[in-house]
């Protein structure tokens, strides 16, 4: 009788998903304090208008494309620019919700890497929001650019930032909008093996578009959200690729000796 000198195969490790109820809370506490902290940075209106001569000047200077020429593009059909403002209005927070639930459900690993980086990057953003009140393009009387939501339909903002009670008009930098949009798509990506997973980068492209052409943000506001979301995926890291199982649940292939990690954070 011989002894096996072969090494044990690996067995598939499960990877726990957070307890639901402290994961609702958390995120349920991301966004109110993602819409109390908008709310603090009002008031600094003369501020906010002299910061956004500074970055429609500098976007001059570093002869990045002008705003305009998205929104002309959009103007061209009452389709196009109808589209662009539901886009703005009613995709933002959707989407991201959707994409942490989906993650929670198919892959609890990347489903906490997830809400971490969103957790920084919105965390950072509100600091920026805060210490730097931006007036957006749309109010900018420089830039030239009409308010699309106010004149076409919908918006999400009231006619007057001073009196707008429901948001802060004047935290366009960085563009949320923009991050969390390339946070879905960049986490959808690495999250699945699909091989049209890269089209997924649409998202954040339309994102992009709509900001601009609906003159909501400036070029700096998304180039600032994406430093902003290269340094949170710097610092924290993704978990492995994930394999499906028949049953939807995610689990990594460890060796024998490797203990068990539980995939919830705190």
């Amino acid at each position: 009788m011989k002894a096996s000198t072969e090494p044990a195969k690996a067995e598939p490790v499960g990877i726990r998903r957070p307890p639901l109820v402290r994961e609702l809370l958390l995120v349920a506490g991301l966004f109110l304090v993602y819409k109390l902290g908008r709310q603090l940075a009002t008031g600094h209106t003369a501020e906010a208008f002299r910061n956004a001569r500074r970055v429609w000047d500098g976007e001059r200077a570093l002869h990045l494309p002008g705003e305009g020429a998205v929104q002309a593009a959009l103007l061209h059909s009452d389709t196009t620019i109808h589209f662009a403002n539901t886009y703005y209005a009613t995709v933002h927070f959707p989407a991201t919700v959707a994409f942490l639930v989906w993650l929670y459900l198919r892959r609890p690993a990347h489903y906490v890497w997830a809400r971490r980086v969103l957790a920084a990057v919105t965390g950072a953003a509100l600091v920026i929001h805060l210490t730097f009140p931006l007036a957006p393009p749309r109010l900018l009387g420089e830039a030239g650019l009409i308010d699309t939501g106010q004149v076409f339909g919908p918006t999400v903002y009231g006619a007057s930032p001073e009196a707008d009670t429901l948001s802060n008009q004047f935290a366009a930098m960085p563009s949320l909008h923009f991050g969390w949009a390339l946070m879905v798509a960049g986490g959808l990506i690495v999250a699945t093996r699909s091989r049209l997973r890269w089209l997924w980068l649409l998202h954040p492209l339309v994102t992009l578009l709509v900001i601009v052409g609906t003159a909501n943000h400036y070029w700096l506001d998304a180039i600032v959200a994406s430093a902003l979301l290269g340094i949170a995926l710097a610092v924290v890291h993704a978990p492995h690729r994930t394999e499906s199982t028949a049953a939807g649940q995610s689990r990594r292939l460890a060796p024998a000796d490797e203990p068990v990690l539980v995939g919830a954070g705190r």
